[in-house]
């Protein structure tokens, strides 16, 4: 077979988007004589999406400089804008400065606007909104998408677009940015943009979701983006980041087991090869699954892990110093988060927070973050923050002795959370709810009081057994009782008797109680 036979197997496997084949294949055809520059692009496209960002820098590299050698100045721009686009999300930004500078040396100023024109215009953007200076960005995106559509680019049109987007919900305007992503992806899933930045916009969107409370958007996304990394094999960079996505839905539904299989599936392709950013993602996800289920060593090293990685570790590793009981630790980390965070990451942090603060008795500051929670709750029609709100907002108000007031709070929560199929959530808002009833009805003051001023209780551990106690974790995780026989080595009938017995010992008649329970007395 000749290298010319081999350059077209490689470039018919590239459209097919066989990437793995593609990358392999130009591998082989370029071991024989030298590719051309439009080659060398393919390949170079090819080594991103197999995750092999090194051999992608060096082929963008020889790309630029075949371009020039073919006297094509717009097109040797192209593959130093890729290239620096591949060195700042590895976070070498000095050199990708300055093959952004090189680049738009070769684009003379009284040259008519062309899509590497616009290109180059993106990376000050995103440094700028990534900065937290959305309205120094917005220009320059907005210009950008322009000239892609004078110039009929349709890569340049999608990032441009998805720039304008998530600088219009930064800047508040969260209903039309989200707008703005739907007309994005609109593009995409009608396959007008390449694989690179079809890629790039679906993470960017259901981050976007996910980060505003839109998770019946998130869902739908992450839905199509796992379709769509499906039909592509090979494929690493944002097939490992589908699955994170994936797996954040599976926590929400109650689904923990399935959720960590498919975080720690996606830590493992993420990090083969080193180096992909996204890897941090996986590893926080498996730190909140394992802190939910009362794995704290295994949560501790996994937040240490992703906080390594550049991956904020807060409200979770708060969270989790406040289950291990060092409280200090957690208002600190909680604060410090607080205090450098974007708008748009507040509310999780705010929960967070306010759950740290009743914990301390220190109801005051906790009125503060519910109070700031609920006024960015009523900014923007997001059924899940209104759910977050009102479930803080009702925790406060029964520390503050008002159940009454608390319970109608906590109810409108309820209602949301299982509109979003989310059995965790709704069993935290339950437990509230019981203490709102049974403090109501009894018209218990002096408990009331003592509710208001005191921190949370410690773990009652002593009512069950250390295996009760095993089981309860096992079954608060949504698992079987066949699959918590299998994961604690006994036999089903001897997990029904330990189950029956929980039940008797807590004075609950299901599951969902016993979970409930289990959060209230801090066993998970």
């Amino acid at each position: 077979m000749g290298p010319s036979t081999v350059l077209d197997h490689a470039r018919a496997a590239f459209h097919a988007r066989d990437w793995t084949r593609a990358f392999d294949t130009f591998r082989t055809a370029d071991a024989h004589e030298p590719l051309t520059a439009d080659d060398l692009d393919l390949f170079a496209r090819s080594a991103y999406l197999v995750g092999r960002d090194d051999d992608c820098a060096t082929l963008c590299e020889r790309a630029f400089s075949a371009h020039l050698d073919a006297d094509d100045p717009e097109r040797a721009g192209l593959s130093a804008f890729w290239l620096c686009f591949l060195l700042m999300n590895r976070g070498e930004v000095a050199r990708a400065g300055g093959w952004l500078a090189r680049a738009q040396h070769l684009t003379e100023p009284g040259r008519p606007d062309c899509a590497t024109r616009g290109l180059l215009m993106l990376p000050a953007a995103v440094q700028d909104m990534h900065a937290n200076r959305p309205a120094d960005a917005l220009p320059s995106f907005t210009a950008a998408q322009a000239i892609g559509r004078a110039c009929g680019d349709a890569d340049l049109v999608a990032l441009s677009t998805l720039g304008i987007g998530q600088c219009r919900i930064l800047l508040g305007d969260v209903a039309g940015g989200l707008g703005t992503l739907d007309e994005v992806m609109v593009g995409v899933s009608l396959d007008e943009v390449s694989p690179v930045v079809a890629g790039l916009v679906y993470c960017a969107v259901i981050e976007a979701c996910q980060g505003t409370f839109e998770l019946q958007r998130a869902r739908e996304w992450t839905r199509a983006l796992g379709r769509w990394c499906d039909a592509q094999p090979g494929l690493v960079p944002f097939r490992g980041q589908c699955l994170v996505h994936r797996a954040e839905i599976l926590q929400l539904e109650g689904a923990w087991t399935e959720a960590m299989d498919l975080a720690r599936l996606a830590f493992r392709r993420l990090s083969d090869p080193p180096g992909q950013p996204a890897v941090g993602m996986a590893l926080y996800e498996q730190g909140e699954l394992h802190r939910l289920r009362g794995e704290f060593d295994e949560a501790e090293d996994a937040y240490r892990r992703a906080g390594r990685l550049g991956r904020e570790i807060q409200p979770g590793m708060a969270l989790l110093r406040l289950r291990q009981g060092d409280t200090d630790a957690a208002l600190a980390g909680i604060r410090r988060a607080l205090g450098e965070s974007l708008p748009l990451y507040r509310p999780r942090l705010l929960a967070g927070h306010a759950e740290i603060a009743l914990a301390v008795g220190d109801v005051a500051a906790a009125r503060r973050s519910a109070d700031e929670l609920a006024a960015l709750a009523g900014e923007q029609d997001a059924p899940a923050l209104s759910a977050i709100a009102e479930q803080v907002t009702g925790a406060v108000l029964l520390a503050e002795g008002a159940p009454r007031a608390a319970l109608d709070r906590l109810r409108r929560s309820c209602g949301l959370w299982r509109g979003f199929e989310a059995p965790y959530e709704c069993a935290r808002v339950r437990v509230l709810q019981g203490r709102c009833c049974a403090f109501r009805d009894l018209h218990a003051e002096p408990d009331l009081r003592d509710l208001a001023r005191r921190p949370g209780r410690p773990a009652a551990r002593g009512r069950l057994t250390t295996r009760e106690i095993e089981v309860l974790r096992a079954v608060a995780t949504g698992k079987t009782n066949r699959a918590v026989a299998r994961e604690l080595v006994l036999s089903e009938k001897t997990v029904a008797r330990h189950l029956s017995n929980i039940f008797t010992k807590l004075d609950v008649s299901s599951r969902a109680a016993a979970t409930a329970y289990a959060y209230e007395h801090h066993l998970l």
